[in-house]
């Protein structure tokens, strides 16, 4: 017969001897969660998850002729300059509104990893360094970037107030388009021919431009604000034991995904970034990420809010339509040295369907990100914010455990989720 000894350390785990070999494992978690612990669940629950809150810089964000056109904006090649790329080519549904590469490849290659869409319109910030303050305007920035869709502003204002079907649903939704050169390519950003053209425009066609233009980031921020996660295992744990203080949850986790969960709460400080039902304080960190090879250590958040200034599509911009007094996130944003080298605190809804990680995607897996948080490298940039963890092998895989259980298909109904 097979003999086992188990012994009890003061330090809170347990060494079993099987086969002559021992192995650490952890004690039995106690069978209650404090109250403390129960509340914090509860609001990580999707069901905490408020109303979507509605865009000031956009009137039409809510509107649903406006996300119609925005979801046949979306997967239209046609919005690029070899008519081939669009934005699902990179933010593709079936990966989770990501593409599943460590950076994004359009028209070339970036220098940044595509993170999801799903949920991101709760976000005040967007893009790894926050340099967009709306998802309309974040929208915009792609269509004219060389490495993306890398086409001129001037032909998407055309496309979409001159060719079907976008013509009459674009009209019934903004009003009568405006007349626009027919001829040529034109853009203040981009390519040195794009420039060429938009200087030769006058004041009142580049404004004609900008507001079509400003009108297409709309529609398409109206479709991906569609765009939520579905309760998950998670979820389901955490409305369970959201009116008790018992661990069981009806049996929705197992032993691993609890300790995991309990690691995720405490000894692993990650809810101090990743809380809320999103599971993201959607703020600004340096966590000591390595550099990408070949690049210099980014600037991050401390160049990001400064771009977000400057942005002529921002909420206090002449194609916003928030009212005055509705910007306060862009008027009273922090802009300190502490931001330098900071990113942005990415969503872990759908986390283990989302690989890789981190800004570069230097990460492989959720093994390789636990690994990283574990040990804390000091930063290229001076600092880290995150302390070594010091989680033993068997924590860190109930670690892992656990984040997997914040993965499931979305709430969107499927009609959005495929091109028109």
């Amino acid at each position: 017969m097979k003999r086992f000894l188990t012994v009890l350390l003061a330090t809170g785990c347990l060494l079993v001897a099987g086969h002559g070999i021992w192995q650490q494992v952890p004690a039995p978690l106690p069978d209650t969660w404090s109250p403390v612990e129960v509340a914090l669940i509860k609001s990580l629950s999707l069901s905490q998850l408020p109303p979507l809150p509605a865009d000031p810089g956009n009137a039409f964000g809510d509107d649903e002729e406006a996300a119609a056109l925005g979801q046949q904006l979306y997967f239209d090649t046609r919005l690029s300059g070899n008519g081939n790329i669009s934005c699902a080519s990179c933010h593709r549904p079936d990966l989770m509104f990501t593409d599943g590469l460590p950076l994004a490849v359009g028209s070339g290659s970036g220098t940044r990893h595509t993170p999801s869409l799903v949920g991101l319109s709760y976000s005040p910030w967007f893009y790894w360094d926050g340099r967009k303050d709306s998802q309309w305007s974040q929208a915009l920035a792609p269509i004219e970037a060389p490495h993306e869709h890398n086409i001129d502003r001037l032909s998407v204002a055309r496309l979409v107030t001159e060719e079907q079907p976008y013509k009459e649903t674009y009209e019934a939704i903004f009003g009568p388009a405006p007349v626009l050169p027919k001829e040529g390519i034109a853009s203040p950003l981009g390519r040195e021919a794009f420039i060429a053209g938009w200087n030769k425009l006058d004041k009142d066609q580049r404004t004609a431009i900008n507001r079509v233009f400003a009108n297409v980031g709309k529609a398409i921020a109206a479709y991906q604000r569609k765009l939520q996660p579905g309760p998950t295992r998670f979820d389901n744990y955490a409305d369970a034991i959201g009116e008790g203080d018992d661990r069981t949850g009806n049996g929705q986790l197992d032993a691993a995904e609890l300790a995991g969960l309990d690691l995720f709460l405490n000894k692993g400080q990650c809810v101090n970034c990743h809380n809320g039902p999103l599971f993201t304080n959607n703020d600004f960190h340096n966590t000591g990420v390595m550099v990408l090879a070949g690049q210099l250590p980014p600037m991050g958040r401390y160049d990001g809010i400064r771009i977000a200034r400057q942005d002529p599509f921002n909420c206090l911009g002449d194609y916003s339509d928030a009212p005055n007094g509705e910007c306060t996130e862009l008027e009273f944003a922090r802009d300190t040295n502490e931001l330098v080298g900071a990113h942005k605190t990415p969503t872990l809804r759908n986390v283990s369907w989302t690989a890789p990680y981190m800004h570069g995607g230097q990460l492989g897996s959720l093994e390789d990100v636990i690994r990283h948080y574990n040990e804390a490298p000091v930063s290229m940039l001076s600092h880290n914010e995150a302390k070594p963890l010091s989680l033993r092998s068997v924590e860190q895989r109930q670690l892992v455990a656990f984040l997997k259980t914040l993965s499931a298909p979305l709430a969107t109904p499927g009609k959005w989720l495929t091109p028109p």
